[in-house]
């Protein structure tokens, strides 16, 4: 009996340090298995890197063009009408009103425009004047033959042109003799013979003309 009480207690004592060993080794194992676990959590955040891909940018669409709004047009309300007559409200006075004196309004006399007065001439003007006798530019003694001889008379009427020397510049017949030989006669003579004094413009020489008329008689013998 004692030897399987010692038996039995010898299998009990190497029962409970085999559980022992086994709450030894699961414990061992449980905690060098948590602590791996922490251990590549740790190595795994501080090796890992958060990179992040730059993302485009997202180009902005620029807002839509303002449409014209046409404001409203402003409608302005019509005029209150007041429909009820106006009342008279006369007030009555014993003395009439002093009346105001009126003012009389003149007006202002209009300013006249008043036209420059010319500047005085510089010089006298005249026409042009013969010097010596005209009758003697011309006379009967110059009768051509001809006309003489057919007897032929007449009056020629003429003009002569005078330059601003006093010499005659041209011969024109106003009125004819009846007989042009008679005529250009006379204007020849007149060209060779006539001298005049020129005519003046504010002092200074000038052209003129100068007209008169010659009678062709013929002499009795």
């Amino acid at each position: 009996m004692a030897y399987a009480d010692q038996e039995m207690s010898g299998n009990r004592i190497a029962a409970f340090v085999l559980v022992a060993l086994l709450h030894l080794a699961l414990g061992y194992a449980l905690v060098t298995g948590l602590a791996y676990q922490g251990f590549q959590a740790v190595v795994k955040k501080v090796t890992t890197v958060d990179i992040k891909k730059d993302e485009p940018k997202k180009e902005e669409k620029p807002p839509p063009p303002k449409k014209d709004v046409t404001p409203p047009p402003i409608v302005v309300p019509p005029p209150r009408v007041n429909l009820s007559p106006p009342q008279n409200n006369v007030e009555t006075v014993d003395r009439a009103p002093p009346v105001q004196p009126t003012q009389t309004y003149v007006p202002l006399a209009t300013a006249t425009a008043v036209a420059p007065t010319p500047p005085p001439p510089k010089g006298p003007t005249v026409a042009a004047k013969p010097k010596g006798d005209p009758s003697r530019w011309v006379t009967n003694d110059d009768y051509p033959t001809r006309a003489a001889r057919e007897e032929r008379q007449g009056t020629t009427g003429f003009r002569l042109s005078v330059g601003s020397d006093g010499r005659p510049t041209g011969c024109d017949i106003t009125s004819s003799s009846g007989s042009p030989d008679l005529d250009s006669t006379a204007c020849s003579l007149l060209m060779r013979r006539a001298k005049f004094t020129p005519a003046m413009k504010d002092g200074e020489a000038t052209t003129g003309s100068w007209g008169s008329r010659f009678r062709w008689v013929l002499q009795d013998e």
